[in-house]
């Protein structure tokens, strides 16, 4: 089931910081390893994208909207979403916004909070970790590092 997702609500559920001027760009590079893994479509969504920067790109695997200045992600979402019609049934909408997550409903979409997203991504990169053993590829020390830091697990190693 492919995914809709508020980009700007979903940053610090991760541990990421919304004040870090790489934030959006560390979030779809998170969102292309979940996205490759499971296999599921993702669209992410952020306001405020400065004038001349506003508009849809695709970044490897993920569709990123960058909302104008004077809209929200969340009514992009909930546009998009009537815009589906009956396939907006097919999506998931991703956010801990209640309104978006009512919108979702109303539009038959599953709606699910960004905190629960999280553990959604964990459990999809820690199977894969756990299915690949000793035939797949390891990790990094850089790249556990990274998830520990990103899912704040480091006593739990």
């Amino acid at each position: 089931m492919p995914y809709l997702i508020d980009g700007h609500n979903l940053i610090p559920k991760l541990g990421l910081r919304l004040e870090d001027p790489d934030d959006e760009k560390e979030l779809i590079r998170l969102l292309q390893d979940f996205a490759r893994i499971a296999r599921h479509g993702v669209e992410v969504y952020f306001d405020g994208a400065p004038a001349g920067q506003a508009g849809a790109r695709k970044v490897g695997m993920i569709k990123a909207h960058f909302v104008r200045q004077g809209q929200t992600a969340d009514l992009a979402i909930r546009r998009r979403l009537e815009d589906m019609g009956k396939s907006a049934k097919n999506w998931t909408v991703v956010s801990s916004d209640h309104e978006v997550r009512r919108a979702a409903t109303a539009s038959q979409a599953v709606a699910l909070a960004s905190e629960e997203f999280v553990k959604v991504m964990r459990a999809a990169l820690t199977s894969v970790a756990s299915a690949k053993g000793d035939e797949g590829r390891n990790l990094s020390a850089k790249e556990v590092e990274e998830w520990m830091e990103i899912f704040g697990d480091r006593g739990k190693r």
